[in-house]
Order: structure tokens, then C-alpha cells, then sequence
């Protein structure tokens, strides 16, 4: 029998199977057999490209990371406030993608190489800006919280759709509450775009203090 022309298994392939799966039915589906059996392959081959399952969400969680358009940051032109809108949109389009793996991505970036050319870039446009490198590693820290955040969960949705839940007796100003989940994202996304603008507004404030500061000979 001929040999297949290309190999059965790639790193690649191994890390889009688990991204599906992840997608489609939780970080806790996640398993050797389980993966193994979407892929029509023994569960002992996996581990010639991963050796452990963290190995493997790392990989995953990387490969989203890639998602992230970054090219904003290689502009020295682009203001600060503009990149970090367009990379915040960017991310968050990610993650809102694959919601099921924010909760691991939300650690940090460890040893990710995607990850770690993302606080590359945001650090070193901030700095390239002006703003002092604790400050620029201040901002990376705080942009990545709130997209995250925002990621994690919809807030529309953790509303109740039956109006008798809001009792006016009980909840006097929730008597629309149960037209949240209707209208789900537009509530969400206008949360983001105030939070994102709110954000900017303040540092680009805090910006102007720091350059207003006199210089000490």
C-alpha cells in the first residue's frame, strides 16, 4: 500500500481538532481519547506532538492569540490611543470567537509565543510613544483585563427573559430587565465601545499630565 503523501498527524492539525472541540462543547470535553477519536487516530500517536494536555491547550490558546491583528503596532505613526482601540476591537473579536478558551488565555501569556509578541508590540508602541515603561506595562495589563473580562461571559444574557422574575417590589428599576437578553448584542458590544472609549479618554488625560511634568535638569 502506498504511504499517504502527506503525514496523518501535524501539530497543527492536532490544534485545530481540540480548538473544535473546545468550541463546540467546552474546555472540559477536552481529553486524549476524546481528541484521538475526532482525529481517527490511536491516542498514544498524539503524544509525538504534545506530551502532556497543557502542552496542548498552551498550543491552542496560542494559536487564537494568532488571530489578533497586530499590524497597527508596526505603523510608528499610529497614535497610541488609535492602536490600542483597533488591537482591543481586534481581541476581542478573537476571544468572541472562541469564548470557551478565555478562561485559560486569561492566565498570561507564559511561555506562548504569540502571546508573548503581543505584549511585545503593545509595550513597545506605548514606550515608542512617550509613556514610561512602568506605565506602558501598567496599560498593557489593564487593556488585557477588560477585554478579557468582556469576553467572558455576556451580561444581556445573565438576565432572565420572564418579566415576573423583576418584581417592581423588589427591583424597582429592573422593569425592562427582561428585554436584555433580547437584545444581547447590541447591549454587550455598546458596553465594550463605552468601556474601550472610557479607557482612552482617562489615559490620554493621565498622557497630558506626564508631559506637562517639568523637566528636572
Amino acid at each position: 500500500m502506498a504511504r499517504p503523501r502527506t503525514p496523518l498527524l501535524s501539530r497543527d492539525r492536532i490544534v485545530a481538532a481540540a480548538l473544535r472541540l473546545i468550541d463546540g462543547e467546552g474546555l472540559e470535553v477536552l481529553s486524549t481519547r476524546r481528541l484521538a477519536a475526532e482525529l481517527s487516530v490511536s491516542g498514544p500517536s498524539l503524544y509525538n506532538h504534545f506530551a502532556t494536555k497543557d502542552e496542548l491547550l498552551d498550543a491552542v490558546v496560542d494559536s487564537v492569540i494568532g488571530e489578533v491583528d497586530l499590524s497597527m503596532f508596526g505603523r510608528p505613526d499610529t497614535p497610541w490611543p488609535e492602536a490600542l482601540r483597533a488591537w482591543a476591537r481586534s481581541y476581542r473579536a478573537a476571544l468572541a470567537a472562541h469564548p470557551n478558551i478565555v478562561p485559560v488565555l486569561a492566565q498570561g501569556p507564559g511561555r506562548r509565543p504569540n502571546a508573548l509578541r503581543l505584549a511585545d508590540a503593545v509595550f513597545g508602541h506605548l514606550v515608542e510613544a512617550g509613556w514610561p515603561r512602568g506605565q506602558a506595562t501598567r496599560i498593557g495589563a489593564l487593556m488585557r483585563y477588560f477585554v478579557t473580562g468582556s469576553a467572558l461571559a455576556s451580561f444581556a444574557a445573565g438576565f432572565p427573559a420572564d418579566a415576573e422574575v423583576y418584581d417592581a417590589a423588589d427591583y424597582p428599576h429592573l422593569g425592562e430587565a427582561h428585554r436584555l437578553a433580547g437584545h444581547r448584542g447590541t447591549v454587550d458590544e455598546g458596553a465594550f465601545e463605552t468601556g474601550l472609549e472610557a479607557l482612552l479618554d482617562g489615559l490620554a488625560l493621565r498622557f497630558e499630565r506626564l508631559a506637562a511634568r517639568p523637566v528636572l535638569p
